[in-house]
C-alpha cells in the first residue's frame, strides 16, 4: 500500500497486535501522517504518528475505522466513536468472538463492516490476515484486502462462524508455535547445550523447516517422513510424538479451548 493511495485510517488500540499492524503498514510505505492511534495509554510509536487519548471531534470521519482494543472494551470505545463515523467508513475490527452484528448494534452508521483476524508476523510482513464480511461487494473486499496484504497473506472466510477456528488456528498459533520453540530449545539445554545456543538452534529449526514447507508441492507429513530415516533417529523422535497420536490430540484440545473462549466472548458481545 504506497503512500499516495493510502485512505487515512483511525486505529483504535495499539497494543501488541494493533503495533504489529502499525509497523507493517509503515514498513510497506504508508505516510505515517495518514494514521491516528486512539489509545487512552498514549503509546510511544513510530515517528510521524499522530497518537491521541480520544477520538478527534471536530475532524472529518476517517475512510477506515479499525477497532484494536480488548473485546471487554468494546462498549467503551463505542460509546465516544459511533457517532464520529460515517456511512462512508469501512469499519474493521480485530475483536475475537465479536461478531458482526454485535458491532453493528454498537455502530449503525458504516455501510460496511469486516472482521479481521491477523497475527503477530504481521509486523514483518509475513503474518496471515482471515477477513470476512456479509457484503459481496468487491471494491468493499479489494479496500480491505489492500489493507491488509502489507502484513502477509489474506484469506478470506466464507461464513462468519468459521472465525472461532480462525482465531484459534491463525490468531493465537504464533503463541503456540513460540512455546513449541522454547520447549525444543529446553530440551536442547536439558541434553547438555549451553542454553543460548539451544535457542538459536531451536530458532532456526523452526524458521527453516517452516520456509522449506510454505515452498514445498508436498504435505508436512511427506516431509516429515522424509526426515526420517528407517531404523533412525529421526524416526525414533517421531515414534514419541505419534504414539497413540498425542501430539495431534495435544494440538486438538489446544485449538478446542481457544475456540471454545473465542465462543464465549461471542456471547458475551450478543447480550
Amino acid at each position: 500500500m504506497s503512500a499516495s493511495d493510502s485512505p487515512r485510517i483511525w486505529l483504535v488500540g495499539c497494543g501488541n497486535m494493533g503495533g504489529a499492524m502499525l509497523r507493517g503498514w509503515i514498513a510497506d510505505g504508508t505516510a505515517p501522517a495518514l494514521i491516528t492511534v486512539i489509545d487512552p495509554a498514549l503509546p510511544i510509536v513510530l515517528t510521524g504518528v499522530r497518537v491521541l487519548a480520544t477520538a478527534p471531534v471536530d475532524e472529518p470521519a476517517p475512510a477506515i475505522l479499525l477497532l484494536s482494543v480488548k473485546p471487554q472494551g468494546l462498549d467503551t470505545v463505542a460509546a465516544t466513536l459511533a457517532p464520529l463515523v460515517a456511512p462512508h467508513t469501512l469499519l474493521m475490527s480485530i475483536l475475537a468472538g465479536v461478531e458482526i452484528a454485535a458491532l453493528r448494534t454498537r455502530f449503525a452508521a458504516p455501510a460496511h463492516i469486516v472482521r479481521v483476524m491477523p497475527n503477530l508476523p504481521a509486523s514483518i510482513g509475513k503474518g496471515v490476515t482471515a477477513l470476512y464480511v456479509e457484503s459481496a461487494d468487491q471494491v468493499i473486499r479489494e479496500q480491505a484486502s489492500k489493507l491488509m496484504r502489507p502484513l502477509g497473506s489474506v484469506e478470506w472466510i466464507s461464513d462468519e462462524s468459521l472465525f472461532d477456528a480462525v482465531t484459534a488456528l491463525s490468531g493465537c498459533g504464533p503463541g503456540f508455535v513460540f512455546r513449541f520453540i522454547e520447549a525444543m530449545a529446553e530440551a536442547g539445554a536439558a541434553l547438555g547445550l549451553p542454553t543460548d545456543q539451544a535457542v538459536r538452534l531451536a530458532l532456526g529449526t523452526v524458521e527453516g523447516s517452516a520456509l522449506l514447507a510454505a515452498e514445498s508441492h508436498e504435505s508436512p507429513s511427506i516431509l516429515a517422513d522424509r526426515v526420517a530415516s528407517p531404523g533412525g533417529s529421526t524416526r525414533e523422535g517421531l515414534n514419541v510424538l505419534d504414539k497413540d497420536g498425542a501430539l495431534k490430540a495435544l494440538i486438538a484440545a489446544t485449538l478446542a479451548a481457544s475456540a471454545r473462549r473465542n465462543h464465549e466472548m461471542a456471547a458475551a458481545a450478543r447480550r
